[in-house]
């Protein structure tokens, strides 16, 4: 795994490119952060499509002090992310488009991640060159289609983030997936992009629409 920057990312500009979000698209994110908080004396309960405001001490009736949620959060990712598990299908998933076209890994996450995060790829055979984004999106994902003449693909959970491509980089196709099941149903979808919420059928569009 190689860390990156999108403007020295070393890609062959005749070569499509994918790039793709690490939590709730390879990573059941939820999943692992409620695991992580339950020895701390905290639960994740799913109320809505949030996170901060479904942080609970255990017992407690309302949600913890977004100050404290904020905390456990950031210990997370510089002590915990590391023992997330990968999506179903993610692995073979990426492993495929990696026969049609470059691989990107472009994740939100803090610089405290960037050690945890990549080995974390690595040990789950997603090694794939990563960059650590802060913000929108779209201004990185600009930067990396600019750089090829083929055909580019994003995948994101967050609405925010597929608008943000949307409005840099309008020649990306875009795809929501959001891969827990029970968080899928809260997350609200755009009828600016395509949503897809498990690999095969992810792979299936970049084999016969995307990269075809």
């Amino acid at each position: 795994m190689t860390i990156i920057e999108p403007e020295t990312a070393i890609v062959d500009p005749a070569r499509g490119l994918a790039i793709i979000d690490v939590d709730e698209v390879i990573a059941l994110f939820i999943q692992g952060f409620d695991r992580f908080l339950q020895p701390h004396g905290y639960e994740f309960r799913l109320l809505s499509f949030g996170l901060f405001d479904n942080v609970f001490a255990h017992g407690a009736e309302t949600p913890a002090e977004k100050d404290k949620s904020r905390a456990l959060f950031d210990r997370f990712f510089s002590h915990g992310c590391g023992e997330i598990d990968p999506a179903p299908g993610a692995v073979a998933g990426l492993a495929s488009l990696a026969d049609m076209a470059q691989v990107v890994i472009l994740t939100n996450a803090p610089e405290t991640a960037r050690e945890l995060r990549g080995d974390w790829l690595k040990r789950h055979g997603m090694d794939y060159p990563m960059i650590i984004n802060q913000g929108p999106k779209g201004p990185a994902v600009k930067t990396l289609a600019g750089r090829v003449e083929g055909p580019v693909l994003f995948v994101d959970d967050l609405i925010s983030n597929l608008d943000s491509v949307a409005q840099d980089a309008p020649r990306v196709t875009r795809v929501q997936m959001v891969a827990d099941p029970k968080l899928r149903t809260m997350a609200p979808a755009s009828r600016r992009h395509r949503r897809i919420d498990d690999w095969p059928s992810l792979v299936r569009l970049a084999e016969q629409e995307v990269f075809a």
